[in-house]
């Protein structure tokens, strides 16, 4: 088992089974869809077109490859989607270090290769993204080899495993075939995606923004800056931007259709599921700097004389944030609020107790208090949640800490 770098073949002259010298590999290939990491075929530049090494054929490679086949039955290459090429796809290119949570240029590619019975297995392990790449590629055909190996083994490699990366495809038809891309990035916290994503040039946003889960994407919004939350918003299809808004928060979907276009917000309000869009809606109406533009109308109400039993059956149905369940507010005559009960003192309770006996006081605020006295609130009173109730004393809605957080961090 030893390690030849993407540079090293790129250009190397290949041998069939008889010995002879029949063309240079001009890029190497990946089918993601039937092994993540195996390299399917090479591309081969012969005085016939360019042809297709297989896997399977190839019995060395390095300097030189050699094939165990007669070039005779090396098939005629043709492209085709869903197919990795690391050269055009790799090289140069920026891609996501998910384990180290920033955005690099690949400047080589590692591959394994194993003997096999009679042929080479070759496998992706890593990408070079220091000094050693961009030398080796630099120095190929001008220093000698012996040469070049003496020099980069001083200096030190700085490569990211194989399974650590996730790809950045801006091609809407390969983006979908691609499918080892994201899966990494998915499983990152949405506010390590949202520091990526502010690093990135807006056609990879986008990229990302296409290809990872309505959910995932729709957390990861929330995390960004304005105006980069527009820009990316703008440059994704209706259809897709409805998708991932429904996802959000109805409070944080509000503020950003807000800062829309009024004619794109429309569209994208047109594509939204009716509930999701009547929420938002409502939403919309008011202004987006007082208590009822920073609410959520996702929260957690029960009739006074529920009890704790009832309340746990609500919350194993509940679909908002989690931010959303730390208070479950208590409701009497006329849907009017009366009490608030922390989630802590629900959960150390019996099943039979009554809600009003653990209510607590509750702090609530007016639709049209503005958000720096919805700030003062919540540093007065420590607050998790806060009520925001109309002139009848209804809820309306709540606003959470993280919204106030979010609010004070990209106030002017």
């Amino acid at each position: 088992m030893s390690i030849v770098a993407l540079s090293e073949l790129l250009g190397a002259s290949v041998h069939d089974a008889s010995g002879a010298v029949r063309g240079r590999v001009r890029e190497i290939a990946v089918a993601p869809q039937d092994h993540p990491t195996r390299i399917a075929y090479l591309i081969v530049r012969t005085a016939d077109g360019e042809r297709i090494l297989p896997h399977d054929a190839v019995r060395s490679a390095g300097a030189s490859v050699r094939a165990t086949t007669d070039a005779s039955g090396w098939e005629r290459f043709s492209p085709s989607d869903g197919v990795l090429l690391l050269k055009r796809d790799l090289l140069d290119q920026q891609i996501i270090d998910i384990h180290g949570r920033k955005v690099v240029r690949v400047n080589d590619v590692e591959l394994e290769s194993t003997p096999v019975n009679s042929h080479l297995l070759l496998n992706v392990v890593s990408v070079d993204v220091g000094a050693r790449g961009a030398i080796r590629r630099l120095s190929k055909g001008l220093v000698p080899s012996f040469t070049l190996r003496a020099l980069l083994e001083k200096i030190p490699p700085r490569v990211i495993p194989w399974q650590f990366v996730d790809l950045l495809e801006t091609d809407p038809a390969r983006r979908v075939k691609l499918k080892i891309a994201y899966k990494g990035l998915a499983q990152m916290h949405p506010a390590d995606i949202a520091d990526i994503v502010e690093d990135l040039p807006p056609a990879e946003r986008e990229a990302v923004f296409e290809t990872i889960d309505e959910e995932v994407a729709a957390e990861t919004l929330e995390e960004l800056d304005p105006d980069v939350k527009v820009a990316i918003v703008e440059s994704l299809d209706n259809d897709r931007a409805a998708d991932i808004v429904e996802e959000m928060d109805p409070d944080a979907a509000a503020d950003l259709l807000g800062d829309l276009p009024e004619e794109q917000s429309a569209r994208i309000l047109e594509e939204m599921q009716p509930a999701e869009r009547q929420e938002v809606t409502q939403l919309l109406e008011f202004g987006e700097h007082t208590a009822a533009g920073r609410m959520t109308t996702e929260f957690i109400a029960v009739v006074e004389t529920a009890v704790v039993d009832d309340a746990i059956e609500v919350l194993k149905r509940f679909e908002g944030s989690r931010e959303a369940v730390a208070t479950i507010y208590l409701t009497g005559p006329g849907h009017k609020l009366v009490g608030a009960v922390p989630l802590l003192r629900i959960a150390v309770a019996s099943p039979a107790v009554q809600l009003s006996e653990l209510s607590e006081p509750y702090v609530a605020c007016a639709p049209d208090t503005p958000q720096d006295e919805v700030a003062a609130l919540f540093d007065k009173y420590n607050l998790i949640t806060l009520a925001v109730v109309d002139e009848h004393g209804r809820i309306s809605g709540i606003i959470t800490a993280d919204d106030v957080i979010s609010m004070l961090r990209h106030r002017d």
